[in-house]
């Protein structure tokens, strides 16, 4: 196992990048393997981590198509159901409590 270099926060070579960098220019990875990683101190926790890649070899991003947009919108729909009223919520269900936010509420012993 090889290991990367590790570079302090903001003291990057120039020629790399983040993933979010690399998609704000348009561009992936691509398959490429991480080149080095940048280390943000923190207080009282470990550092922050950010895997850098090279812009050379990044590929430009796939395009949306049509049918990837289909399954995407369909995807995002079946967040917002709740599982228990089958109702679109209007916001994804958030995880922690598997339901919509009025089915969370209500008592589970009010059914009578």
């Amino acid at each position: 196992m090889t290991t990367v270099p590790v570079y302090r926060w903001r003291l990057a070579p120039d020629g790399l990048a983040t993933r979010r960098q690399l998609r704000a220019l348009g561009l992936r990875p691509g398959g490429q393997d991480v080149v080095a990683q940048i280390e943000r101190p923190r207080r009282r926790r470990g550092p922050l981590i950010a895997y850098l890649y090279r812009i050379d070899l990044a590929l430009p991003v796939r395009p949306m198509t049509a049918r990837r947009a289909a399954a995407l919108a369909k995807a995002n729909a079946a967040r917002r159901r709740c599982p228990t009223c089958r109702r679109d919520a209007g916001y994804v269900i958030p995880t922690s409590l598997g339901m919509c936010v009025p089915c969370a509420d209500t008592p589970r012993h009010a059914t009578a």
